[in-house]
Formats: structure tokens, sequence, C-alpha cells
């Protein structure tokens, strides 16, 4: 019986024949939502084919099982151009959001400054301009989860801090960067509830879109992965 990982691959590779080997951007400003990446994902060209990746096959009566090793490296056009829908969740503040962000290549109005909102400083209760690459990625991550069943909201630890937030942790012994990308808005620590800390962060990993820290801890929702828009890292916490 063929392994997740080898199902995986399967999979994406019926799609071969129309790879898009560019990846969508989000974009650098509220203005202009289809800037290109800084990184080495894929980018959208103009006229691309948007060759048809076969979805994963289903089992009967559900979706197909997740694979072991979630890799994104291969996903079509189609992925990267369809309407965006993301869920977010707050613990801190016990907050839910589900929208409609990104329809026909462009944010829909008003929703830039509700995903900002809920990535905010929830104890300085500041809100500032969050990378819209670090947005895109968020919803990618969940986009693609979707594909296998996986439909929890991504839990949002950490978005926006505020340098005396930050400093706070630091002085409590807990990680935090003192040139920590959440200061300029570009970094979230997350969790998805069912899905291994490790396979999370090779998922975000394999986006090829900035820094990933991985942070394991004891138990189903204790580790969790840290993910930014700056240079292409990683690290374990």
């Amino acid at each position: 019986m063929p392994s997740r990982r080898t199902f995986l691959k399967r999979s994406l590779q019926l799609g071969a024949g129309g790879l898009y080997t560019g990846f969508l951007a989000g974009c650098s400003t509220p203005s202009a939502p289809q800037a290109p990446l800084e990184s080495a994902s894929p980018v959208r060209a103009s006229g691309a084919s948007s060759g048809a990746l076969a979805p994963p096959a289903t089992a009967p009566g559900g979706p197909a099982p997740p694979p072991d090793l979630f890799d994104a490296s291969l996903l079509d056009v189609d992925f990267w151009l369809k309407p965006r829908t993301i869920t977010l969740y707050r613990p801190a503040s016990e907050e839910n959001l589900s929208l409609l962000y990104w329809k026909d290549g462009e944010m829909v109005p008003g929703s830039y400054e509700r995903l900002c909102h809920i990535l905010r400083d929830v104890q300085a209760k500041e809100t500032v301009h969050m990378d819209p690459k670090l947005i895109e990625t968020l919803w990618a991550c969940q986009a693609f989860c979707a594909r296998y069943g996986i439909s929890h909201p991504i839990h949002v630890l950490s978005g926006y801090r505020t340098p005396a937030t930050n400093k706070r942790l630091i002085e409590a012994g807990l990680p935090a960067a003192r040139k920590s990308l959440h200061l300029d808005g570009k970094a979230a620590d997350i969790r998805i509830i069912d899905l291994n800390t490790e396979v999370l962060g090779g998922l975000v990993r394999s986006f090829e879109r900035g820094g990933v820290g991985f942070y394991f801890r004891p138990g189903t929702t204790g580790g969790w992965i840290h993910t930014d828009t700056g240079v292409n890292r990683i690290w374990h916490g």
C-alpha cells in the first residue's frame, strides 16, 4: 500500500503538464495587491495557462486523508487565482473572523482593515498595517489544508507586537527576538488544531515566503509555528 507521502506526490503530479511555476503575490500595500513577491516562490505571469492540477483523490464518503508531508511547491495556477476566504481565531481575545478578502485579483474593500485589526497587538490594543504577503501565507496554508478536509481556523497566538509588548515577552523569558519582525507587522505565530506542528511548519516552509520557526511543546495544542516575510531561514525554539 503506498504511503501517504506517495499519495501526495501522485495527486500533485497529475497536473504536471500545467505546472504553475509562479506564485501570485499579495500586495506590498493595500492599494497594490498584485505586487510580485520577493522570495523564490512562484509568480503569476500575464496570460499564463491554468493547466488543471487534478484535486486530490477522495476516499469513499469523504476527503482523502492528509499526507505525512504537506508540500505546496507544485500547486497550480487556479489555486492562486480563486477567491480567498480566510478564517482566523485569536485565543487571547476570543475573537473569530471569517471573510472573503480577495477576489478578481484584488483586495475586497474593507477586508484588509479587518484583518489588520484581528492581527493587532491584543495586549496593547494597537493596530498597524500588516504585510499583505503575510496574510497571503496564512490564507494559503488554510486553503491547502482544506483540500484534505482540515477546515479549522488558524489560531493566531501573536501578530503585531508593540516594542513594549515584545520587551515584556523577553523579560518573561518567552521566545521573542529583540528585532522581531512582529514589530513591523511582518510575522505571526500560528497553529491549526489537529495538524502536527512539524507538518504545518513544513507547509509554511514550502511556500518559501520568509522565516519559519518551529516551536514544539507537549500536547496537541502546545506547539506553534512562527511565519514571517523576512529572509528565508529556519530555526527551532
